[in-house]
């Protein structure tokens, strides 16, 4: 079986205990790897949707570019002393509430080939349907870092052929299990 590389990390982030631990995940991947890490924050919280409502159906939101400014220089200072002498980084506040298909998008772009997204709970909503079952069904590797410790890892199927990748210190990863029941409603 051939092991697909990682050229570039994706990092969802959230403002939270949490999101650094992901943070740091990624991070050190990324370091370990000597890859880019390409750092995707949304306005409208991927966390906050209902599972009863399809992403199109959602109200789109628009910002002015004085608030898209603002937040990506928010998302900078926060980063700052946190990324140390790390320099190869990127930052993309995403204004879309549709945050699996913006997500497919980077990937289709070939931005990222590992995707860290900070867990803040079990069964905690992600785009309209739990968080495990987001990462569970998406086509590329997914790694879910918490909700309880910095060292509790998840990986979807696609992550798991990247075995090598986890022996740098992030901790043992556990596999995420197929879901009971699948979100009926449109994911996209």
């Amino acid at each position: 079986m051939t092991t697909p590389s990682i050229e570039k990390v994706g990092l969802v982030f959230h403002f939270s205990e949490v999101g650094d631990w992901a943070l740091a995940a990624a991070l050190q991947i990324a370091r370990a790897r000597t890859t880019a890490l390409n750092v995707y924050y949304f306005l409208q919280s991927p966390y906050e949707v209902p599972y009863d409502l399809a992403p199109a159906d959602l109200a789109a939101a628009h910002f002015d570019s004085v608030t898209l400014t603002q937040q990506e220089r928010r998302l900078r200072e926060y980063f700052e002393e946190r990324l140390g002498d790390f320099e190869d980084v990127r930052f993309r506040v995403c204004e879309s509430g549709r945050h699996n298909q913006e997500l497919r998008r980077c990937l289709m772009h070939r931005e990222y080939q590992l995707l860290v997204i900070p867990c803040p709970r079990r069964g905690v909503g992600f785009g309209n349907m739990p968080i495990e079952e987001f990462a569970y069904r998406f086509a590329s590797p997914v790694m879910l870092v918490g909700p309880e410790r910095a060292d509790e890892v998840r990986v979807n199927s696609f992550a798991s052929v990247l075995d090598g990748s986890y022996a740098l210190g992030v901790g043992p990863w556990q596999p995420i299990p197929e879901p009971q029941a699948l979100q009926t409603r449109s994911v996209l």
